[in-house]
């Protein structure tokens, strides 16, 4: 090996039952390097890092091809401990973390540091006492590493989620002799200033000696933080890039093997002199971490309202609310029907469907097919995809397959088949069969809150592109909350930005920067073109 690298993957073939996923990649990472793993997904990433970290999934289908070295010496990483031994840690996508129990009880989960006593003694190991003061001081340094300032023995049930992904953070680096740490989205969740905050402790680590991978698909952040780069596609490695040599475009292209161009959305007139399609008046909804205080919006027949604005400040609950999932108060007025206190069969019976930001709690079976997720909507609330046999009622197994075969080709699903459980697919093509399942319920309305949330740059033009077409072609309307202000002034005809539970205002998409930021911060904008309560016409 060369010793000039703490990691290098020499080789790797993986493949699940004759289907190869990975073929002859190479990684290489130096000590206190930032590298990028790119690719969309279902390129490989994620069978990669199974493979490093030795997980079950890799040995109980055949083991790999290839070698590991690490440390300058050849690895064979059978398990995960066999990875946190060697100094190597991950800071997953998807939290880790105990609600119940305190932030240094969380950093130190499995890990407890421990006293012997006059019982233990006696009766074994098991009955040592717990050194809670010792594992305090080692908790508050670890947070002090990545600038956290908060009580560690805080619960972390109801902390927003950006301190949840700063306690992972802890987590890893307070293990003994961490060397390398991968870090899996983990600017997904958090707003811009964390995200900015993240990007920095992330420098600040890699400076102190840790070799850090990078896995994301925010442009930005692998030109911004990034030394070198490493792009997979299909499961193949296409390219090795210093980041200082290439550009966002590039990479795009390289990762989908196509030019992309995230085009606007064409002109639309909507007719606002025809009575909305939907109005909330003084609505309100109770939802922890993004509550409503209050909002009077008009969305109208055939249009795509964007809702925008900073975590946590009221854009999620808009949509949840209306679909009820958590309290509200005032309006909804529906095709001139007044529903308060909405119930979520209800809303769906009025065909209105609904892409939650949560796919894993609130979008998907986990433990279930394509094919069933892909119709569950649909089934349970339409009655379709029924056989009718007078007596009793069975599945229609054709059509629910061709219609999910048809949504895996249009979303372009990455699987092995239809059955195959969504819970074994990748983020991203686990946010495309929530899609499907919305689609295949046939609404007139759509409710997307961060529907590219995790999602390649391939993908997320999929996505965008087809609730264009949607709505093109449908007239269908749609309101698509997003955290991500480019993507909503590439599709919208109106943006509304909320602000501390309150629409501060709306505005088109052609609108300046300057004026977008005012709003996101909370600041008014003295216009003549309507309103701060969303009636613009």
């Amino acid at each position: 090996m060369d010793k000039e690298y703490l990691l290098e993957m020499k080789g790797i073939t993986k493949s699940y039952y004759g289907n190869t996923v990975l073929k002859n990649v190479d990684l290489s990472i130096k000590p206190g390097e930032i590298h990028c793993l790119m690719g969309e997904n279902g390129a490989g990433k994620s069978t990669l890092m199974n493979i490093l970290f030795g997980m079950n999934v890799i040995h109980s289908t055949g083991g790999f091809e290839g070698e590991i070295f690490f440390d300058g010496e050849k690895r064979d990483v059978r398990s995960s401990f066999d990875a946190m031994n060697l100094g190597i840690g991950m800071v997953h996508q998807e939290f880790m973390l105990i609600p119940d129990y305190s932030i240094t009880e969380n950093i130190k989960l499995n890990r407890e540091l421990t006293k012997d006593n006059f019982v233990s003694r006696l009766f074994g190991p098991r009955l040592k006492t717990v050194e809670y003061a010792k594992m305090g001081r080692d908790a508050r340094k670890a947070l002090d590493k990545v600038d956290m300032n908060i009580d560690e023995w805080i619960r972390v049930a109801g902390l927003p989620v950006g301190y949840m992904q700063f306690i992972e953070i802890a987590r890893e680096i307070d293990k003994t002799g961490i060397k390398f740490l991968v870090f899996d989205e983990p600017t997904a969740v958090l707003t811009e200033s964390e995200a900015s905050n993240l990007l920095r402790i992330m420098r600040k680590l890699a400076d102190s000696g840790i070799a850090i991978l990078f896995i994301t698909h925010r442009l930005d952040e692998v030109i911004e933080i990034s030394d070198n780069i490493t792009v997979l596609r299909d499961g193949e490695l296409v390219a090795k890039k210093k980041t200082s040599e290439t550009t966002s475009r590039e990479i795009a292209e390289l990762m989908v093997g196509r030019k992309i161009e995230l085009s606007g959305k064409e002109k639309k007139d909507i007719d606002r002199t025809k009575d909305p399609i939907l109005e909330l008046k003084d609505f309100k909804v109770k939802m922890p971490g993004e509550e409503v205080k209050g909002i009077n919006l008009k969305l109208y027949e055939g249009e795509i309202l964007g809702i925008g604005g900073l975590a946590g400040l009221g854009k999620l609950g808009i949509s949840n609310g209306i679909m009820g999932l958590y309290p509200t108060s005032g309006d909804i007025i529906l095709r001139g029907e007044k529903i308060t206190n909405p119930l979520t069969k209800e809303m769906l019976e009025k065909r209105i469907a609904f892409v939650s930001e949560d796919r894993k709690e609130v979008g998907l079976v986990i433990d279930a097919s394509i094919e069933l997720n892909t119709v569950f909507t649909a089934m349970n609330i339409n009655g379709e995809y029924l056989k009718d046999y007078k007596f009793f009622t069975l599945r229609d197994k054709k059509r629910i397959k061709e219609r999910a075969e048809q949504m895996i080709k249009d979303l372009d699903i990455r699987c092995t088949n239809s059955k195959q459980m969504v819970g074994n697919l990748s983020g991203g093509n686990q946010q495309k069969v929530c899609i499907a399942r919305a689609l295949t319920q046939n609404p007139e309305i759509i409710l997307v809150s961060e529907p590219t949330r995790g999602i390649d740059i391939g993908a997320k033009k999929i996505v965008l592109d087809l609730l264009k077409k949607l709505n093109k072609d449908y007239n269908m309307t749609i309101i698509m909350t997003s955290s991500e202000l480019n993507e909503l002034r590439g599709i919208s005809d109106r943006i509304a930005i909320v602000t501390e539970g309150k629409i501060a205002g709306i505005l088109q998409p052609e609108d300046s920067d300057a004026n977008f930021g005012l709003l996101m911060a909370g600041k008014s904008i003295e216009e003549d073109r309507g309103d701060r309560d969303g009636n613009i016409h």
